[in-house]
């Protein structure tokens, strides 16, 4: 069949010749792949996650209480920042280079982080674990882009999905049972390793892509250094506004203002470049658009429920680390279910804009389930809510990546990929800094209208400010205020959650509903 039927109507298919895929793989093959691919994002996701448990022991022993918040944050920081030059990379020096590069990257910066003997070494390995993970976070979906026909596709990146949302829900449950345990928090950065190094091995042993012609190995460092520099800018941003500085500060002005003149030189120079890490003509395809706008979105929705509910559980409801993470397992059952099963289908029939349509309405609906819950809500309230967000996940995450990368030419696969991958994440700390800065004010005005001035106002103050162990240790009554106080707040919070899933479900709608190729 000529490739050039199979495209979207208006694009142009110039170099597809030189990207034409291997010859085809078995199913078998591809499963293999696939498995390769997912251990990669297991370790990857799971990095990102499973050390929040573990911060206040690592805290403990290493020290350095002031730079806690920068071993969360180092990763996220260089994760998000690096996932477009990753994709664009792969272009340039092939997708399985690039790929095992990452795992190398990944393994060592984890075998380091696990030997540290001091913050500055932990912080240091966490920053390279950081950019191994946005090459493990992005490189999968591009991989699978290049392997399978976008009409097959939605079978296998179904598991991909599911991968990322397991290991970013059970990160910090696994995460509470290794401090727990005789292992330790090292075994925190430890036990992905093997794992990485079967997906090394996997990858090695089974995937054969074409080299890319030498003509095309020209990278763009000044909009590499460009984009990266504005993304780093706004994630410290909104990683430590509202800690370390506040939101209307001198820190806070500085970051905005480079972001803004990093984002005004990445504009001028994508536009003069030979080959754009991120290619100006994306932004005038509209899958591509809605596609980046809604992953932001489905991201803010993720992770704002991700960071703030084991709060709800652990001070409204008394719940125990362990116990609040085995809450969110209907999430991971419910995003697991619709991800398998909304792949599959889309393989079946083809039709994939009904899934995110759908699962922005369940996200919603969970959100909407949650603003119900108080300090004596029953556990099972809690379970249908976020399964009703796991649900809509799933019907999203890899779906959106799917549409967009049916909608682009199979020259901008990697860089459409990575890409949307970028926004979700971003997203997801937008949300997260917009979900804590909602709580906090709330928070604080309950506070102070309990207060009123009395003579207990002081130990409000510093309950709120208390560990969940800490709060259900005060007295009775300042116990009652203050968790009353979090059950105000976070129905605040919860009701953050609806609007934003209006925005995904409005932006869904915009969508075509572009035949899925047949043909890679």
């Amino acid at each position: 069949m000529d490739r050039r039927t199979a495209d979207v109507p208006g694009e142009h298919d110039a170099d597809e010749a030189a990207e034409e895929a291997p010859a085809n793989y078995s199913r078998r093959q591809i499963l293999e792949i696939l498995v390769g691919l997912m251990l990669a994002m297991l370790t990857s996701m799971l990095t990102t996650s499973i050390v929040g448990t573990a911060l206040p022991t690592i805290v403990g022993e290493l020290g350095g209480q002031d730079r806690l918040s920068w071993v969360a944050s180092a990763t996220l920081l260089t994760m998000t920042a690096s996932t477009p030059v990753w994709g664009k990379l792969s272009d340039v020096w092939g997708r399985k280079l690039l790929f095992q590069i990452a795992l190398v990257i990944f393994i060592g910066s984890s075998v380091a982080a696990g030997f540290a003997d001091g913050m500055t070494w932990l912080l240091v390995a966490r920053f390279f674990q950081g950019i191994g993970t946005g090459g493990l976070a992005a490189l999968p979906q591009i991989i699978l882009g290049d392997v399978v026909a976008p009409r097959e596709r939605g079978r296998y990146s179904g598991f991909l999905g599911s991968v990322f949302g397991v290991a970013t829900v059970g990160g910090p449950l696994l995460g509470g049972f290794l401090v727990d345990s005789p292992l330790g928090w090292r075994w925190c950065f430890f036990i992905t390793v093997p794992l990485a190094v079967v997906a090394f091995i996997v990858i090695q042993r089974l995937l054969k892509l074409p080299a890319r012609p030498r003509s095309e190995n020209r990278i763009d460092w000044w909009g590499a250094t460009c984009i990266v520099g504005a993304a780093s800018a706004v994630m410290l941003l909104l990683s430590l506004g509202g800690q370390e500085f506040e939101w209307l500060s001198a820190p806070s002005y500085v970051l905005v203002a480079v972001a803004a003149v990093l984002f005004l030189g990445a504009v001028l120079v994508e536009r003069r470049a030979q080959a754009p890490i991120l290619p100006p003509h994306l932004f005038r395809n509209g899958t591509f658009v809605l596609g980046s706008l809604a992953s932001a979105a489905v991201g803010m929705s993720m992770f704002g429920v991700m960071i703030y509910l084991p709060q709800y559980l652990q001070i409204v409801q008394g719940l125990s680390p362990t116990a609040s993470g085995l809450m969110t397992l209907p999430m991971v059952l419910g995003l697991l279910t619709a991800s398998v099963t909304s792949g599959f289908l889309v393989s079946r029939t083809g039709k994939w804009k009904i899934f995110p349509v759908t699962g922005t309405v369940l996200i919603g609906t969970g959100f909407f389930t949650l603003t119900f819950l108080d300090a004596g809500s029953s556990l099972v309230l809690v379970g249908v809510g976020v399964c009703q967000i796991g649900l809509g996940l799933g019907m999203c995450m890899q779906i959106l990546i799917l549409a967009t990368q049916n909608a682009v030419k199979r020259a901008d696969l990697a860089s459409a990929t990575s890409a949307v991958s970028f926004f979700r994440n971003l997203g997801g700390a937008m949300g997260v800094a917009a979900f804590g800065a909602v709580m906090t004010n709330r928070l604080h005005d309950e506070i102070a209208e309990r207060a009123g001035g009395s003579s207990g106002s002081s130990d409000l103050s510093s309950g709120v400010s208390g560990s969940p162990e800490a709060i259900h240790a005060l007295p009775p009554a300042v116990q009652d205020a203050v968790i009353a106080a979090f059950s105000n707040a976070m129905h605040t919070v919860f009701t953050l959650g609806m609007p934003i899933a209006v925005v995904a479900f409005v932006t869904v709608l915009f969508f075509k509903q572009i035949p899925l190729r047949s043909g890679r």
